[in-house]
């Protein structure tokens, strides 16, 4: 069985295996970005190669569930030649099991060596958003902080979790639908949104944020916005350097969530022209927030829980996959005939 599964699957193997090395080869010969720069001072290419390493640790697991999940078993199923081989004294579950785990490991190494490489050339850039408990001042360079959703899913284990989901995730469509192109559109949409709900609904509470009170300074207001009328419409402050920011909100003196006073809209000018344009208005009417007791909540997922966030995510994506597992080799047995 061994032999006949890498046999049918060798031809996937070596195209995608090849790709990655073609792939690290064009890496180191690019080389990473300098240590220390800044995003702003990235080159054109660079940031195109950043942008394209993010995408592919990303699709790599969506691909292997299309084209490595779905069809392993629905390809058996529409030509019929599954019943050969179990008439070759091999038992239905020896026969999943053996695909699944030669399969499954390939789909894990890959997407393992994808995100080593991407990580590797984009580590001087990952270092820019290291742990900090002191609270963002805009104007500073930084990048897209590893804890934050776009980051988080191209970077540590969780990519591997993805992507034995997302293999296991197509060949249970394709033994449950037993159609290799609807196996393969079922697999896409659900492993899309399994990611997009676990993003909004499991990984921002998974671990309970920390909730942080600040004052309100020309240094750290990152969004002003104004209604038509000249009304503060939104108010936000800067994170912790690296940190993920859920919420912020202002709060008055006693501690309640409020909209910040209008006439604050009138004397503040953008953020990044503070020091610019009116600074004595703007300071005005910073200290006169204060002095009312308005300070901004920031609800954040610190730098520092990077690892335990990623260790939490693929448990659950490995347990999903231990489930779809256990759905395969029962639906074999007893529903395949």
């Amino acid at each position: 069985m061994i032999w006949l599964t890498w046999r049918q699957f060798r031809a996937q193997a070596m195209a995608v295996y090849g790709l990655l090395a073609a792939l690290a080869i064009l890496l180191v010969i690019i080389g990473p970005p300098l240590a220390g720069s800044g995003v702003a001072r990235l080159t054109s290419a660079e940031d195109q190669v950043y942008d394209l390493g993010i995408m592919l640790v990303y699709g790599l697991p969506a691909i292997i569930g299309i084209f490595w999940g779905a069809p392993l078993v629905t390809r058996e199923l529409e030509t019929g030649t599954y019943r050969l081989v179990w008439n070759q004294t091999v038992t239905r579950t020896r026969w999943l099991a053996t695909k699944l785990v030669i399969t499954g490991l390939a789909a894990a190494i890959a997407t393992g060596l994808l995100r080593l490489a991407v990580t590797w050339w984009a580590g001087s850039i990952d270092a820019g958003s290291q742990p900090s408990t002191a609270f963002g001042v805009i104007g500073d360079e930084s990048f897209a902080p590893r804890v934050s959703p776009l980051v988080f899913g191209a970077r540590g284990i969780v990519p591997v979790g993805y992507a034995v989901f997302a293999f296991v995730l197509g060949v249970a469509a394709g033994i449950l639908l037993r159609r290799t192109v609807l196996a393969m559109a079922v697999t896409l949409a659900v492993f899309v949104a399994v990611q997009v709900a676990v993003l909004f609904a499991v990984r921002p509470y998974v671990i309970p944020a920390v909730r942080d009170t600040v004052p309100i300074t020309a240094a750290n207001v990152a969004k002003l916005g104004v209604t038509g009328s000249g009304g503060l419409a939104d108010l936000a402050v800067a994170g912790p350097r690296g940190a993920w920011v859920l919420a912020t909100e202002t709060v008055d003196a006693a501690g309640q969530v409020v909209t910040a006073p209008p006439w604050a809209a009138t004397c503040m000018a953008p953020p990044r022209q503070m020091s610019d344009a009116h600074p004595v208005a703007g300071q005005e009417c910073f200290a006169k927030l204060t002095a009312l007791g308005y300070r901004q909540l920031v609800t954040y997922q610190p730098a520092g829980r990077f690892w335990a966030l990623q260790g939490i995510e693929t448990a659950i994506f490995l347990a999903l996959s231990a489930l779809l597992t256990w759905l395969c080799v029962r639906w074999t047995r007893t529903r395949l005939p």
